[in-house]
């Protein structure tokens, strides 16, 4: 009997999102366990004493931590529709693009945060990182791999996807110019539009919603 997937996550948590994708692009049953941040449950704990964070993936008892990780451990677990090419040399790039996108990402997230000169700062910062992927990441290709969904595709989704909630909710003008990165949004439509995703992204009103009250609550307690 195959063992059961579990996913505890809390939305819309762009890292859940990244494991919502992998795992339904790879059509894997699973149940998702809604977690309250504000009071982690015992499971979280038990699952994720180092980090006590989501998302977490229990595969039967085993739990894998860490959004990119976990999709990694799911495309190895379930081989249909890969995630990662089978050229050595094509894995390489598609882990150095998800190793770009967790490391220059954290801009965006930043972005969410910040006021005054550190948000000025950050801004440069995140147009800094949609440039290198406009000019090395994309060339003429459709996804970051070819013409299907792939690992730094689910890595990017998730940053690019929120920056456009994030820019709606800090509301000091757009980043994220269709003029001035081409590429990029090209991408991030077709992205949007394949039908797994589509049916699998968060409903933007309320998403602007949630994290506009987020934020109003950071800024208020480091006022």
């Amino acid at each position: 009997m195959a063992e059961r997937v579990k996913l505890l996550g809390a939305l819309p948590s762009p890292f859940v999102y990244r494991v919502i994708w992998a795992l339904k692009l790879k059509a894997i049953p699973y149940e998702f366990i809604e977690e309250d941040l504000t009071n982690k449950s015992p499971l979280l704990l038990k699952y994720n004493p180092v980090h006590k964070k989501i998302p977490v993936l229990l595969h039967g008892n085993k739990p894998v931590c860490e959004s990119m990780i976990i999709v990694e451990y799911i495309d190895e677990m379930w081989p249909q529709n890969p995630l990662l090419p089978n050229d050595p040399y094509e894995r390489a790039l598609a882990r150095f693009w998800v190793k770009f996108a967790e490391d220059k990402g954290t801009s965006v997230w930043r972005l969410f945060r910040a006021k005054g000169e550190e948000l000025e700062n950050t801004r440069k910062e995140t147009l800094e990182m949609l440039q290198n992927v406009e000019e090395h990441g994309l060339g003429e290709k459709k996804f970051f791999g070819g013409d299907s969904i792939g690992i730094a595709d689910i890595a990017f989704g998730s940053v690019i996807y929120w920056l456009g909630l994030i820019e709606e909710v800090v509301g000091e003008g757009v980043i994220f110019e269709a003029h001035k990165f081409p590429r990029l949004h090209a991408w991030i439509q077709n992205f949007k539009q394949a039908p797994i995703i589509k049916e699998n992204l968060p409903d933007r009103g309320w998403s602007v919603t949630f994290f506009k009250r987020r934020r109003e609550a950071i800024l208020a307690a480091s006022a």
